[in-house]
């Protein structure tokens, strides 16, 4: 990814990892407010200074600590967050930002895009009909379906998605994480009464708890099954 030349609004917001800082990287799926299954599962990963932790976004919202989630993930210096559709809603002042305001420049902060080696953790996904350098803030922060207004309908960007790289991402609901070559879904609807899901770069494997209560029902149509 390190010869992407993504668009300007992207390339604003793009954090380029160095590899060669880290041991090895996680990928965090969407925590949506859940701080105690957040916690679990950084007890279960126990990384080290020299490993990274990055989040796929939507780290608040629907659960009950939105804010204890940020500070949890800002604190932290080998931690970062791409930016969500949530937080997005936060900076755009499209929802209620009140009880976001102790964590709003941490909010604001937060980076579109985050790259390492060959691979790209964004919040939502890429449009496979365009190149990397053609994608727009909303393909990164809102993609699921290709075309766009199919929704949890279908067909989905990561089932087309054949490179370059590999994806990382959430916004989809999953009932399992959804692994390929050039994508891996991470958001198992911790909030609905799932998981949450880390992947872990170096063994290629997903770790996964499952938190202390269910926050919100979810249909079954917008819960995907592969």
């Amino acid at each position: 990814m390190s010869d992407v030349s993504f668009d300007d609004r992207v390339a604003a917001n793009h954090l380029r990892l160095d590899a060669e800082a880290y041991e090895n990287v996680y990928v965090v799926g969407d925590v949506h407010g859940c701080l105690p299954a957040l916690q679990d599962l950084w007890d279960r990963l126990d990384p080290s200074p020299r490993e990274m932790v990055v989040f796929v976004g939507d780290l608040i919202r629907k659960g009950p600590t939105s804010t204890g989630v940020v500070d949890f993930v800002a604190s932290r210096p080998n931690a970062v967050s791409v930016r969500g559709n949530n937080e997005m809603k936060v900076i755009e002042g499209t929802v209620d930002t009140v009880r976001f305001e102790p964590v709003r420049e941490a909010i604001e902060s937060t980076p579109l895009v985050v790259s390492w080696e060959d691979s790209m953790a964004v919040h939502g996904g890429v449009d496979p009909r365009r190149a990397l350098s053609a994608q727009a803030p909303i393909d990164l922060l809102e993609t699921r379906a290709i075309p766009p207004e199919n929704g949890y309908d279908g067909p989905f960007w990561f089932k087309q998605y054949d490179g370059p790289g590999r994806v990382f991402f959430g916004h989809t609901v999953l009932e399992s994480p959804f692994l390929s070559e050039h994508a891996v879904g991470l958001d198992t609807g911790c909030v609905y009464g799932g998981e949450l899901t880390a992947y872990d770069c170096n063994r290629d494997e997903v770790v996964s708890v499952t938190p202390e209560r269910t926050y919100q029902e979810r249909a079954d149509e917008k819960i995907l099954s592969f």
